[in-house]
């Protein structure tokens, strides 16, 4: 290999082509229906997901990738002649991810491993994937790789749409009643990762209203280097795409699915941009 390996874990929502692409490592959450235990894009896909999340009463239970997990990641990349790894997980404000990479990387000196806190999720982790690994691809060393995805966490955001409330309510985010108020006036949530955790930006009336503000507070924050629209269950996906189909960017418009991890407590339905800020702005 001969270069800096890249790792990072699924909550990154990294569609299969830009994976195989960029030659990048993941390591997969749980996800627990009861009984049940997948492991989050290897046996259970977001279709599957989603129509289990409505046949389900109680929410199901995300869980990290154990240190062991990890460590097979980077063990298999050094064996593989790779001269280091950089890891990017998902916001430790969020998860256990972050501590278990570090642990993971811990019993493998001097074989130097960088594990960096996205304090971000979803495609907005991803974005970041995809800097490293092309800076990787470009001969970086595994400083210059680090340093350049710290700068980026600064510029990357992530703002989503919930299109209802029964998810938080499940997941004791807001109360009943919050919920069916929320409910009976159609009030969709806007979310957006602060400071690494999930914390509501606005309230729009209407799921039309809401798109129509995501797109214009998105396209308010150029100029843009990358843009990426995610998704679970939403059947207004196009609508948004094309909301930014005359947006310039430095790189192509980007469209997946949201996996378990944010779909857990968005429920069907969410749609979220995720989108990086040119450092240039």
């Amino acid at each position: 290999m001969g270069s800096i390996a890249i790792v990072t874990d699924s909550a990154a929502d990294l569609p299969a082509s830009l994976i195989a692409s960029h030659g990048i490592t993941v390591v997969p959450l749980s996800i627990r229906f009861g009984a049940e235990e997948f492991t989050d894009g290897v046996d259970i896909t977001p279709t599957e997901f989603w129509a289990k999340c409505k046949a389900n009463a109680e929410l199901p239970e995300t869980a990290a990738p154990s240190p062991g997990a990890f460590q097979a990641a980077f063990e298999a990349a050094r064996d593989a002649g790779a001269e280091g790894v950089a890891c990017i997980t998902l916001s430790s404000g969020l998860s256990g991810t972050y501590q278990s990479a570090l642990m993971g990387a811990e019993g493998l000196a001097p074989f130097p491993v960088t594990v960096i806190d996205s304090r971000a999720v979803s495609m907005a982790e991803g974005i970041l994937v995809i800097l490293a690994a092309q800076a990787a691809a470009q001969g970086a060393d595994l400083k210059s790789i680090a340093e350049i995805v710290t700068d980026a966490v600064s510029r990357v955001r992530v703002m989503g749409v919930i299109d209802t409330m029964e998810h938080l309510q499940k997941g004791g985010r807001v109360g009943s009643a919050k919920a069916l108020m929320g409910s009976v006036l159609s009030i969709k949530p806007i979310l957006q990762l602060k400071d690494g955790v999930v914390a509501e930006e606005s309230r729009q009336r209407t799921r039309s209203k809401a798109l129509s503000y995501l797109a214009d507070k998105v396209q308010s924050e150029g100029p843009l280097e990358w843009v990426a629209v995610v998704h679970g269950a939403a059947p207004d996906i196009d609508d948004i795409v094309n909301r930014f189909s005359d947006l310039e960017l430095a790189n192509p418009l980007v469209v997946g699915d949201i996996g378990p991890v944010v779909g857990t407590h968005g429920g069907p339905g969410i749609l979220g941009v995720c989108y990086l800020i040119s450092a240039k702005a």
